[in-house]
Parts: structure tokens; sequence; C-alpha cells
């Protein structure tokens, strides 16, 4: 059995009846013709009408638009997805504005809570501590020989919301099918995956429903022993996949990423996909303000995997827009649960080093209280004209912090990235009513237009679906064998280039979410020159590489079926 890459030949499929309407990459449900009903036993299991894939798209947003709750509609989408996978994406791909909130953020994050309670058919793989010496076998099933991206957690952190478990199967999930809605990767080469080591969370152990093995968090060398075991059986299963690291801890994130970048193919999207679309919004809400990168001051709050990942890559381009490196690492100022990060602190880990300040160059520093330098004190003294926030922390932008902020700088840079919505740093209509409307906002998960002085004012969202989907289309289209980090540059700088606010005064910073598939294939083709460019993808003329990524995206459509000869 195959499935659908994009040939207009008929498909040929060995299953007919109850099999073939419950395999969900083949399942057509009423669309199947009058001749497919003949050759594939399908009369009588379905109703007579033979639809059409608009018609059955029209039905099943009707009924989703009818339900009453957010989660309520991402169950039904799960379900979509779970039986028909090709009506699912002309689903989502049609209307990614108004559904990616419920596939993705901020919804996902209440489905990772609830997972256990609408689980019913099995997609991606539960790879659970207890089965560590079954891994091999696990990943050699058939059905997977197409595999060419996979997504794994560990379910340890999840958006903002900690420990799910075995609950946090839905991202891998949600990820992937941006990966196909977004960037045309092909379902069948997508592969979620949930590493089971247990969990810490009380309320998931307690639960008499929950899916996953009961067992505290397995830690130390048995947790490194595992992941080990699994990415060997990965690279020996599929020695070119893309691989993508998503929601571990702050404690295993960067380690794990240093340990197997340079093993295969593969990055860490909350380290590395924050970084390049908060880079690319900042890139492009420069051209509005006027003050030059080089010259920026960034306050950072949450200086853990995602934000020593922005930093770092933010340190990078001012760099190549002139800066010394000492120059530029005076100019971040990292704020976490002690206050600002200053050098001789015990605490500081490798990632944070960089971003240390002197303590003699804030020792003339005013203070609002003595022995911890806030993000007040940062804003009063160092003035910084760009804030973001990676906290995990709802109200972590104070009121006071952002008025004194406003005090100094004309046009305010503030990106509140925390997922999902109820853990934002701040909302938009408060930082606009701080701001005298003078901020250039971006936020993680989605917001409506914010009300000010009677006008509505739309807000940017700047979440990761504008890079990682391209990230992932680049390197399949070029087969990749490396992930760098100057690919990331690339797809920062493509994003940054796509900026409605660099034609248009007063538009916003990132192009609409309805645009995700243009955006997708631009960062694409970006990174996929980069991949040629630093020597880890096939040396491909450059002018071809237009066309193949055009070839690796997907369009979901139904195809004619012929009856497989036995």
């Amino acid at each position: 059995m195959a499935a659908d890459t994009g040939s207009e030949e008929p498909l040929e499929v060995a299953l007919s009846g109850y099999a073939l309407i419950n395999t969900p990459m083949l399942n057509k449900g009423t669309a199947f013709t009058d001749a497919e009903r003949d050759a594939f036993r399908l009369h009588g299991l379905l109703p007579p009408h033979v639809g059409t894939l608009e018609e059955q798209t029209q039905r099943r947003l009707k009924v989703l638009r009818a339900y009453d709750t957010d989660f309520a509609r991402y169950a039904l989408l799960r379900d979509l997805q779970d039986t028909n996978e090709t009506l699912f994406y002309a689903v989502l791909t049609s209307n990614l504005e108004e559904l990616l909130p419920l596939v993705y953020t901020p919804t996902v994050g209440e489905g990772c809570q609830r997972f256990s309670e609408i689980w019913r058919k099995p997609r991606g793989l539960f790879l659970s501590y207890p089965n560590k010496s079954r891994i091999p076998s696990i990943l050699a099933d058939p059905r997977l020989d197409r595999v060419k991206v996979i997504v794994v957690s560990d379910g340890e952190r999840i958006l903002g919301l900690g420990d799910q478990g075995a609950g946090g199967m839905g991202i891998p999930i949600g990820k992937l099918s941006l990966y196909t809605a977004c960037a045309g990767i092909h379902p069948a080469q997508t592969l979620p995956i949930l590493l089971d080591v247990g969990t810490n969370n009380p309320d998931r152990l307690a639960d008499p429903l929950y899916i996953g093995w009961r067992h505290e968090r397995v830690r130390g060398d048995d947790y490194d022993s595992f992941v080990e075991a699994f990415v060997t059986a990965v690279t020996d299963r599929w020695p070119n996949v893309l691989l993508q690291w998503e929601d571990f801890s702050n404690a295993n994130a960067g380690r794990l990423l240093t340990r197997y970048q340079d093993r295969l193919c593969t990055f860490n999207d909350d380290i590395q996909g924050t970084a390049a679309v908060a880079a690319a919004t900042l890139l492009a809400a420069v051209r509005v303000t006027g003050v030059p990168l080089a010259s920026q001051r960034i306050a950072l709050v949450g200086a853990g995997s995602a934000g020593c990942g922005i930093a770092a890559m933010l340190l990078r381009a001012m760099v190549d827009a002139g800066a010394s490196e000492a120059e530029a690492r005076q100019r971040f100022f990292a704020v976490d649960r002690d206050g600002l990060l200053l050098q001789g602190m015990n605490t500081l880990t490798p990632a944070q080093a960089p971003f240390a300040q002197d303590p003699a160059a804030v020792a003339g520093w005013s203070l609002e209280r003595s022995g911890r330098i806030g993000l007040y004190d940062v804003m009063a003294n160092a003035r910084p004209t760009a804030l973001i926030g990676v906290s995990g922390q709802a109200s972590a932008f104070t009121e006071a912090a952002v008025r004194e902020m406003a005090r100094h700088v004309e046009r305010p840079l503030i990106f509140p990235l925390s997922n999902p919505t109820s853990r934002s740093e701040a909302t938009p209509a408060d930082l606009l009513a701080w701001t005298g409307g003078r901020a250039l906002i971006g936020t993680g998960s989605p917001f409506p237009p914010a009300a000010f002085e009677g006008r509505p004012v739309a807000v940017d969202q700047t979440n990761n679906s504008y890079v990682f989907p391209g990230v992932g289309l680049g390197v399949v289209a070029v087969r990749a064998a490396r992930v760098t980090e100057a690919m990331f540059m690339a797809a920062a700088l493509a994003l940054g280039e796509l900026s409605p606010a660099a034609a248009t005064p007063g538009a916003p910073l990132l192009p609409p979410v309805g645009e995700l598939r243009h955006v997708a294939e631009a960062v694409g083709r970006a990174v996929a020159l980069q991949a040629i460019r630093d020597g880890v993808a096939p040396a491909i003329p450059e002018a071809d590489v237009p066309a193949r990524v055009a070839a690796a995206m997907w369009t979901p459509r139904y195809r004619a079926y012929r009856r497989a000869a036995y």
C-alpha cells in the first residue's frame, strides 16, 4: 500500500471494505466514486451520496463552528485527523487563520492536559521506559518506511503548563500537523513520538483515565541511557531523518541538542525555532523604528533554553550588523528567577554565562529594593528598547516596568512569547494602554485585535509556525544531513524579508497566518540554499532549489484508486 505523493497516476490499493475506510490516509468517506465502491466492496458501508472534498470540507466546518468550546473543536479535529487525513488537511490548509489556534497554541495546551480523555486511535508512537529493549522492533514496522520528519517530546515542559506525561503527545501531533498544513510535508512522511519516562504530575498519576506509564519520572543515567537507545534506534532505522526535539525541560533541552546535533539531522524548536521567529520579528520592527539592530538594548525575561537561544541568535545578528561581540553582549539584560543575571553567580548555566552583566557595570544603579535587580530596575537604568518574555509566567511584564520602559523609548518593542495564552507575560491591550499605543507587539499565542482609543490594533502572533515548517521543508527538499545555526539565521532573514511593515508603514510585522504556506516555501528555499552552502546537503545547483522545494510540497486532494492485483 502506498500513499499519495502528488503523482496524478491512480493509486494502487490492496485494502478494501472496512479496512480501507478505517485507514485515515486512504479513507475518502462519501467521496469514493461508484466505480471505487464496486471495486473495493464499499456499497452499504457508505451512504449512497457521492460527494466531493469541497462538500466534505464545508460540512466539517459547519459542525466545527457549531461547537461551544475550543476544546470541543480541538477534539473534533483530532477525531477527523484519525478518520480521514486528507479531509483534515483540506479543512486546515484552507482555514489556517481560524484553525491554527485550535490544532496548536493555545488550545493544544488543554488538549495535552486532557489527552487521556479523548485518546481513541493510535497516532504516532508511545515509547515507554519499560519497553526500552523493544524500541528497534517498534520502529521496524513497515508502515513507517517513508518517515522523513520526527517530532519527539518527553512531555516534561508542555508550553507553560509543566509536566503532562504521556499527554505531551499532543505537542508532536500538533507540530507535525503544521509541517503538513504549512509546508506540505506529506503526512505519511511524519511521525510523532512520545518518550514516556513517567511523570511527576500528581494530577496525572491520580487520574484513573491516565493512559501513560504510572511511575515517577526517570532521571539521571537511566534517562540518558533511554534517550541514547532511542536515538540509536532512530538513526539505524532512518539514517537521513530530521528529528525535532520539543518541550523538554530546561535541564535536558540544551544538553540533548548539544549531544546529538552532530550525530544526526536535528534541532530543538524551543531553542532555535523560537530564536529565529523572535529575531525575524525584531528585524522587522527595527525597520519600523529606524533604530539599527546593533544599537538595540534587549531585556529578556526568562533565561532558560528558549531565552538563551533567542539571545544567542540576536547576538550573532548584531555582530553580523557590525557590532563587536563584546559590545553586543553588553546590550543584553537577562532577568531570571533570581533577578538580573550577573557574572559570578554560582547558578549560571553555560548558555546563560555569555549574557550575564558585569557587576561593575550595574554597581551605580538605583534599585527599587536592595539585594536584587528586577525587571523594573533594568527598565529604569538600562533603558532597553526591546523586551522579550519566555518565562511562562503570566503578568511577568508589570505595569510599572512597562510604563518605565515607555518613558525612555519612543517605540518600545515588546514580545510576550510564552504559551498558552494564560501564561503570556502581558496582554496586548494592557501593553498598548501602558505605552500610550506606541508599543510594537508580538505574542506567542494568538490574541484578537486590541482596542486603543477606540480603534482596533492588530496583534502579530510571533509563533514558531512561521519558521519550523519551512526549516523542515528545506531540509527534506535537498536531503540535508545536518541543521546548522546558519540555516536558522537564513530562516529568520527570509521571514524578516516578508514583513508587510517593510513596504507599508503601520502594517503588521509578520505576514498573516493565512499565508503560512507561502511563508514556509520562502523559508524552505532559504534554508535549502544555506544547507548547500554549508556543505551539509548534496551539491545541487542553486537554481534548482525553488523547484525542488515546490515539488516537496503535498496538497490535500483525493486521487483515483485502482484495486491492487493479488
